[in-house]
């Protein structure tokens, strides 16, 4: 089945889209200490991957975020200091969120197990 190429601009330009405000996530992140920029970064390089190969490769040859994105891509490695950054904001996003929201007991716990959930999948991903 051929897609049409409206259709496949259209895609292109949508995954484009997703990486720059990855990107544009990743930089902020970058400065606000509750925010993670790492998933991001890997994020916005897979849209890049599907869109724009000219911007997945700046990505990947970037001097700071290339070798975590080339760690991440070849054997699935996290560093530990972004580890450590996604635990701590993590537990500083809930704790704002509690105090902010005052969710009812229901929704902080379904908040606080999916937030740990994702922890420990974070956790266990090899180290550099």
């Amino acid at each position: 089945m051929k897609i049409a190429p409206a259709f496949r601009n259209a895609k292109r330009t949508i995954l484009m889209a997703l990486g720059l405000i990855m990107l544009g996530l990743a930089f902020i992140g970058a400065f606000v200490p509750i925010m993670p920029s790492t998933i991001f970064l890997i994020l916005a390089a897979w849209f890049f991957a599907r869109s724009s190969p000219k911007l997945e490769r700046r990505l990947l040859e970037h001097p700071r975020f290339g070798p975590v994105l080339h760690d991440w891509r070849v054997r699935g490695v996290v560093p530990r200091r972004a580890k450590l950054f996604a635990g701590a904001g993590m537990a500083a996003g809930f704790c704002l969120f509690v105090v902010l929201y005052r969710p009812g007991p229901l929704l902080a716990l379904t908040i606080a197990t999916t937030m740990g959930a994702v922890l420990v999948w974070i956790a266990t991903r090899p180290e550099v």
